[in-house]
C-alpha cells in the first residue's frame, strides 16, 4: 500500500531550519499520525510523502516559498494603531512580532500607516527559511469507511415536549 489521499499515515520525521534549529522531531514527541490530503501537516511535506510505502525513508530540502507560500500570497491585515507599543517606530517596512488569535507566532511587515490603523502583511516567522526534512513511513491504514447518513430526520426543537 502506498500513501495516498484519505489514508491514515504514521511517520517518524524531523524538520529543521536549513543548517539550523530543529522545529519538530518525532524522536522527542513520538510518531506523527495524520490523514493524507487533509492538510493536517505542512503541505510541501505531505506532497513529498505521496506514493511512499511502509519502511521507505526520504530526506531533502523544502524551499521557503514552497513551505510557507510566496510572500505575495501571505494575508494582509489591518491592526489598530493602539495595538502597537506607544514607543514603537511605526514606518513602512518595519517588522513586528505578534501572535495570531490561535497563538501562532507571526511577523507583521508594515505596508501602510494612517492615523488609526496599520496595514501589515502577516508572515510566518520561518517564511524566508528553507527547511530540511527527514521522514520514514511507519504505517499506512486505508481510509476509514464513510459514516452512514442518519436516518433520523431533522427535529423541530420547538415541537419537542417532555416524555411522560
Amino acid at each position: 500500500m502506498k500513501v495516498s489521499d484519505g489514508h491514515i499515515v504514521r511517520i517518524d520525521c524531523e524538520l529543521r531550519v536549513s543548517g539550523g534549529e530543529v522545529i519538530e522531531s518525532s524522536s522527542k514527541s513520538g510518531p506523527v499520525e495524520y490523514k493524507h490530503g487533509a492538510g493536517q501537516i505542512l503541505g510541501a511535506l505531505e506532497a513529498r510523502l505521496a506514493e511512499m510505502s511502509v519502511g521507505e525513508e526520504k530526506s531533502g530540502v523544502i524551499p521557503a516559498a514552497e513551505a510557507f507560500g510566496a510572500d505575495s500570497a501571505q494575508p494582509t491585515m489591518t491592526v489598530p494603531r493602539s495595538s502597537f507599543p506607544a514607543d514603537a517606530k511605526l514606518e513602512v517596512g518595519a517588522r513586528f512580532e505578534a501572535k495570531s488569535p490561535q497563538g501562532t507566532p507571526l511577523t507583521l511587515n508594515v505596508l501602510s500607516i494612517d492615523a488609526d490603523e496599520v496595514t501589515a502583511k502577516a508572515v510566518h516567522p520561518l517564511a524566508t527559511k528553507d527547511l530540511e526534512f527527514r521522514v520514514k513511513v511507519l504505517a499506512i491504514r486505508p481510509p476509514p469507511p464513510p459514516v452512514p447518513k442518519s436516518t433520523v430526520e431533522e427535529l423541530d426543537l420547538a415541537e419537542v415536549t417532555e416524555a411522560d
